[in-house]
């Protein structure tokens, strides 16, 4: 898979008191992605921090998102922040197959 330089930089502002996502993490965690999960080079692979104030769901989760693969689309789910995934975390992922 390839991953594109942004056409714009990337700027990482905190809203409401909030940090901004570790950029580098998720750089990092994309790479493993990418690696593990053995994606073509037409695949979209997206990496996300999200934020839950609901009852019942994480404070923190990561969601890896694969998309454009023929026929089906992916979401993964870590329930910890970004900085905190490790490779390992990610191929248990891709062994799995799992979709959050």
């Amino acid at each position: 898979m390839t991953v594109a330089e942004p056409l714009l930089p990337v700027v990482s502002v905190p809203i409401l008191g909030r940090r901004p996502p570790d950029l580098a993490a998720v750089g990092r965690v994309k790479a493993w992605a990418a690696d593990l999960f053995g994606l073509p080079d037409a695949a979209a692979l997206i990496v996300t921090e999200l934020r839950c104030a609901e009852a019942g769901c994480p404070d923190v989760e990561t969601v890896i998102a694969v998309l454009g693969e023929p026929g089906r689309a992916r979401r993964h789910k870590l329930l910890k922040p970004v900085a905190e995934v490790t490779r390992d975390d990610v191929r248990s992922l891709a062994a799995r197959g799992t979709h959050g």
